[in-house]
């Protein structure tokens, strides 16, 4: 009697336990399912985000596709009409890479040595070449002054995804606030990005630097 108590007792118990285990199981497979729900949903919202960002880019400014970086703050492009521009960020400057009369300019106001500034202005050179290669398609918007005194088109530059590479640059670290009336548009934005990357520690901001 005690024998066949235990095996229906041990019967009930694999009964339950089979019942426990697909419960387990629906569980995990709810959960499971739910959070690729979410992930698929949440890769549809950035997807969204990205086409939105994309379209407001190309609703800023002229498109202009890169030819040529030639250092962190300026560019050549050709626009659609095909005439070639050299183009000079709006708003921030990145340390010159190569001698000139600025970069001593800059060396005695910063009391940083002229090699220091060259290799500081070949990072930021590298570093725009990467966010704006050769063949990119970027949008210009101009504010009140066209051209600076050496006839190259001032331009906050908008990448495909969304962003303004002006700002980018500043909020990486690899730029400073260089803005002067009337170009002043995005002043405040700017001042914000430059505060948050030097809180942060990011790009030249950095103790090493």
């Amino acid at each position: 009697m005690l024998s066949e108590f235990f095996t229906i007792k041990l019967k009930k118990m694999r009964r339950a336990y089979s019942y426990i285990l697909v419960g387990l199981v629906l569980i995990g497979f709810y959960f499971l399912s739910g959070k690729q729900f979410r992930e698929l949903g949440q890769k549809e919202v950035l997807e969204r985000e990205g086409i939105a960002r994309a379209e407001e880019s190309r609703s800023k400014g002229v498109p202009c596709k890169v030819i040529k970086v030639y250092d962190g703050d300026t560019f050549k492009c050709k626009l659609e009409d095909g005439e070639k521009v050299r183009v000079r960020l709006i708003g921030i400057d990145t340390p010159e890479k190569r001698k000139n009369k600025k970069l001593m300019r800059d060396s005695r106001r910063l009391g940083i040595p002229p090699e220091e500034i060259i290799e500081m202005g070949k990072i930021a050179s590298q570093f725009t070449k990467k966010l704006i290669p050769p063949g990119t398609v970027v949008y210009l918007e101009t504010d009140v002054q066209i051209h600076d005194r050496y006839g190259r088109l001032l331009a906050y530059v908008w990448l495909p995804d969304g962003r303004m590479l002006n700002e980018v640059l500043l909020r990486e670290g690899y730029a400073t606030i260089y803005t002067f009336p009337p170009n002043v548009r995005y002043v405040e934005r700017f001042r914000q990005a430059q505060e948050l990357a030097r809180e942060e520690g990011k790009g030249f901001w950095k103790e090493e630097f």
